[in-house]
């Protein structure tokens, strides 16, 4: 008796051509349902991986990874030596550092001596009234930064310091004091707006803590803190 014949009774007696044709249709469907159900959970772990990863967070440009994980933005220079400056724009500090030391920052970055890194923070969020402008003009500086006029703007913003216990400047506020540094862009206006950079403020927030800044503004160079934010000891500390 062939192997194919003794495989084809049953009970001893012979399958009939119709009956093999029966178990075959049937094993088809068997292995196709089972390949549809693999598939199925194939496609359903998948898409739970993809849920469970984080979306990626917008980073502004010249996002840069001084002073932590994506926890700066370079606005100038390309030079051999690293000036981060961290600064909140309701630090009534930060703006008097800023009107003393800000040119000759500027004035390295132009002459590529400094690469020149901004951590825009918000920890005076309490001071307005409702709080949080602090971080919406944080985020406004950051979405400067997408059209290189951070440092511009974040002028605009000094000249237009809150009082305590006021709101601050609305959106509207924000966009409008970008017309005269040149920031016209509808996707500028968009990205306040939307608060495209709220996440990543919250970063740097993170990372200038970590850090252990000793007060704001805080200056490092090369990674070493500069005792006194004044131009004669940023001169000493880049000799």
């Amino acid at each position: 008796m062939s192997i194919y014949r003794a495989h084809s009774h049953r009970n001893g007696v012979p399958a009939t051509p119709q009956e093999l044709r029966s178990r075959g249709v049937r094993r088809l469907w068997i292995v196709t349902l089972c390949l549809v159900v693999l598939c199925g959970a194939g496609v359903v772990g998948w898409q739970l991986i993809k849920a469970s990863q984080p979306k990626p967070m917008p980073t502004p440009a010249g996002v840069s990874n001084d002073g932590g994980e994506q926890g700066g933005m370079t606005v100038a220079g390309n030079g051999p030596t690293t000036v981060e400056v961290y600064f909140d724009l309701l630090c009534g500090n930060c703006r008097l550092v800023q009107s003393s030391l800000g040119t000759t920052l500027d004035d390295l970055a132009a002459q590529n001596r400094i690469r020149l890194v901004w951590h825009p923070v918000a920890v005076n969020n309490g001071l307005t009234n409702p709080p949080g402008y602090a971080t919406r003009a944080a985020n406004a500086v950051a979405c400067a930064a997408d059209f290189h006029k951070a440092r511009e703007f974040a002028a605009a913003l000094y000249e237009n310091v809150p009082r305590a216990g006021t709101a601050g400047p609305n959106d509207d506020q924000l966009i409008d004091l970008a017309g005269p540094v040149g920031l016209n862009a509808p996707a500028f206006a968009q990205c306040v707006r939307e608060m495209r950079y709220e996440q990543w403020i919250g970063v740097v927030g993170q990372r200038a803590a970590q850090r252990g800044l000793p007060t704001l503004p805080a200056i490092y160079v090369n990674g070493t803190p500069l005792d006194q934010p004044t131009s004669t000891a940023l001169n000493i500390a880049l000799r």
